[in-house]
């Protein structure tokens, strides 16, 4: 009798430690799930869209559905980031929660953008982005809460993932969440879009392009990929988008220098340039000034921008003066054949496929073939609140071709008609 007792109070003892093991398992399960909802949920929405291609130069096109605010309001409310360090730390605790060593990687970006009216008046933009071979990832974003719904194209590089290979493992994926933070082009609900392009500005003795750093101490501070986030989430047109900006220091990110393109379904779009003087004396990116160009306006910058409907950027600083020469303009190509291809018709295409041939004629693949390739094509229709997105100038592949719509908030595979 006294070992059966034993037995029965050991056996009482061990059931107790269990459950209570249980309890703390499953409490700590919730306290997980509690912290992590909106990142799991978004992880569990990530997806393989499209498969490398290596033959082709092509890396895999992902998809992300973005649960939840991803703390951009506690980003802007806790002053922004002054470097990409500072967002990276910031991404690292507030996305990640510092499980993740996360880094920005330097950039060699060479693309165009355009807008377009089609011949039934809905309003386009068009951007080509160009880089070497990559994985992207298409994210959505609703945050809601007074901001804007979006869609964006990231760089996977960007955020330092390996190119040569698939994005596998947690650990990986995990690094994905920060993917709305670095978009490179998108649109929101509201029909604004934006593009950021390198500009190669200043000649410092490295030969690498100077960054704006601006330092006004009565700004907060936004980093170039933040301050699109920015512009998608909060913009409802190409005045509120500026309005936005310049409440901000621009400091650029992956030690480079860019400008950016905006337009609106109003038909607006202007390209905001940070400069100082001319290209041999613009080595101080803490006095560079915000210069915005206009559509309505642009004849300060030359005849033919002034006298087109239309408005188109490459890779050079549109600014009258500000480099000695024709040959310092870097894409000046691919900017004189978009112009000769738009004026052709005054700026009018049949469609979204009619941009998207101009996007296709100064792809990287055809214009000059080598180490830089045009990694995604899209053409965002302004009016319908769309996106025509085109995969490593694959235009005529249905695997490479995705469209998405904002009323059914749907992205669906395309064929080209």
């Amino acid at each position: 009798m006294e070992k059966t007792g034993k037995k029965r109070l050991l056996l009482r003892i061990l059931c107790i430690v269990l459950a209570v093991l249980l309890a703390l398992i499953v409490t700590l399960g919730i306290a997980f799930v509690s912290v992590w909802h909106n990142e799991i949920g978004t992880l569990m929405n990530f997806k393989l869209l499209r498969e490398r291609n290596d033959a082709h130069e092509d890396g895999a096109v992902y998809r992300m559905d973005v649960k939840g605010g991803f703390y951009f309001d506690d980003f802007l409310s806790s002053g922004g980031a002054k470097k990409d360090s500072e967002l990276i730390a910031f991404i690292s605790n507030h996305v990640t929660r510092g499980l993740i060593d996360m880094g920005i990687k330097e950039s060699d970006i060479g693309c165009a953008s355009f807008t377009a009216v089609t011949e039934s008046g809905d309003k386009l933009f068009a951007r080509n982005y160009d880089f070497a071979k990559t994985n992207v990832c298409i994210t959505l974003t609703d945050p809601g809460e007074g901001r804007h719904a979006s869609f964006s194209t990231a760089d996977l590089k960007y955020l330092g993932l390996d190119t040569e290979q698939d994005v596998g493992g947690l650990m990986n994926k995990i690094t994905c969440l920060a993917a709305p933070y670095v978009p490179l082009d998108g649109i929101n609900d509201a029909g604004v879009a934006c593009s950021i392009l390198m500009t190669y500005q200043g000649e410092p003795e490295s030969n690498n392009a100077v960054p704006t750093d601006q330092n006004d101490p009565e700004k907060d501070d936004i980093t170039s990929t933040t301050m699109l986030r920015l512009i998608l989430d909060y913009a409802d047109d190409v005045d509120e988008a500026v309005e936005l900006i310049e409440k901000y220091n621009l400091h650029d990110s992956a030690n480079t220098s860019f400008h950016y393109m905006i337009a609106d379904a109003t038909g607006k779009s202007a390209v905001l340039e940070w400069v100082n003087g001319t290209d041999a004396t613009d080595n101080d990116g803490a006095a560079r000034k915000l210069v915005v160009t206009y559509n309505t306006g642009d004849g300060n910058i030359g005849q033919r921008e002034g006298e087109s409907n239309f408005q188109w950027v490459t890779n050079f600083i549109l600014q009258p003066g500000y480099y000695q020469s024709e040959e310092d303009k870097a894409g000046l190509d691919r900017y004189d054949r978009i112009y000769e291809d738009l004026s052709a018709t005054g700026g009018v295409v049949k469609d979204e496929w009619a941009a998207m041939d101009i996007l296709q004629t100064v792809g990287r693949r055809s214009w000059v073939p080598g180490t830089v390739w045009t990694v995604h094509s899209v053409i965002y229709n302004l009016t319908k609140k769309t996106a025509l997105w085109v995969s490593n100038e694959n235009f005529g592949d249905p695997s490479a071709i995705f469209e998405y719509s904002f009323e059914t908030g749907e992205l669906t595979a395309g064929v080209r008609p």
